[in-house]
């Protein structure tokens, strides 16, 4: 079976947090996703979306500083580990965490780019081929790179993944937003941070809904914190930025209703097995086609009320004779006494 190509890919995406039961409980409301413990570790938790597993969730590790927050961690698709994190130290960048083998998961490797930004780069071992058309809902869309050099950042990571940078956008008084993608699929942006934000270079990834809008009022009412929107931005499509109540960044992206018309949905599957379930209540009415049998028993009762009737036209005609003939002997004794 042919490997499938996952260069450059975002394949999984990873929240570290010290409050697991509570992250499982946001982002069930927040995108929908049913959680679940992974079978090969109870401790780590998957999260699924209607069309398959998309993210993990998993306790900060005691070694980390208490300073460091809670953060969400992208996995960017390779077939060769080793090679990526060497070039990736050429590069100028780092490795947070060497190469090491998951089981069932695949080889992993934690960097950190030239700016600072940490990102991890897997071969996984079931990797799945890339949905043509838009992400369904609950899996990622977008994934925004804030850096302080967004063209030494781009280089950094088209040497290691071939990307394209698909197109620079002037926002003005923010600078140059980066799109970037591969094979004409665009896969996020890059952008210069702005002074006032005072974190350090990271990785932003978009969530697919529905809409923008409500996902953002879910999340508040959940106990998250609005960054950002939500807000249209080009092309039509709608974000809105926020801080989980873990302390992790967050955002959501929804399409243009034209766009979101083609998205894949998993959900409708639904749909299809009550459409399926609808020849059952024909069914019914077959197996309740014993009823066909009145029809032999209507045929019955006429049969008696023939014989009923037949009885009583025997009785009227029996007696017609009787009268015809007391008839005669009236006659007969009329005649006698003339």
């Amino acid at each position: 079976m042919e490997a499938v190509d996952v260069r450059g890919r975002f394949v999984w995406h990873e929240l570290m947090t010290r409050d697991v039961p509570g992250a499982r409980n946001f982002y069930s409301k927040l995108v929908g996703w049913k959680t679940i413990p992974w079978p090969l570790d109870p401790a780590y938790t998957i999260c699924h979306a209607d069309d398959g597993p998309v993210a993990g969730l998993m306790q900060m590790p005691a070694d980390l500083p208490a300073d460091v927050p809670a953060h969400w961690l992208q996995y960017i698709g390779t077939r060769d580990v080793d090679s990526v994190a060497e070039a990736a130290v050429r590069a100028g960048g780092s490795i947070v965490k060497a190469a090491s083998d998951i089981q069932g998961a695949g080889r992993y490797a934690v960097l950190k780019d030239p700016q600072g930004a940490m990102f991890a780069i897997i071969d996984p071992e079931n990797a799945r081929p890339e949905p043509a058309g838009p992400p369904p809902f609950g899996f990622f869309s977008w994934h925004e790179l804030a850096t302080t050099d967004h063209e030494a950042a781009f280089a950094f990571y088209s040497s290691l993944f071939g990307w394209d940078a698909m197109e620079r956008m002037d926002m003005g008084p923010l600078g140059i937003y980066l799109i970037f993608g591969q094979n004409g699929v665009q896969r996020g942006g890059i952008y210069n941070k702005p002074p006032d934000m005072p974190a350090p270079p990271n990785w932003l990834p978009y969530a697919h809904v529905s809409s923008a809008d409500r996902s953002l009022e879910t999340a508040v009412s959940a106990g998250a914190r609005a960054l950002q929107g939500p807000m249209e931005v080009p092309g039509g499509s709608r974000i809105a930025i926020l801080m989980d109540p873990t302390g992790a960044g967050f955002a959501v992206h929804s399409l243009p209703p034209a766009a979101a018309a083609s998205t894949p949905k998993a959900k409708p599957a639904k749909p299809a097995k009550s459409a399926k379930s609808k020849p059952k209540p024909k069914a019914k009415p077959k197996a309740k086609s014993r009823p066909a049998r009145k029809p032999a028993t209507r045929k019955k009762v006429p049969a008696k009320v023939v014989r009923k009737a037949a009885k009583k036209s025997a009785k009227k005609t029996t007696r017609k004779p009787k009268r015809a003939a007391s008839r005669k002997k009236v006659v007969k004794k009329s005649r006698r006494k003339k």
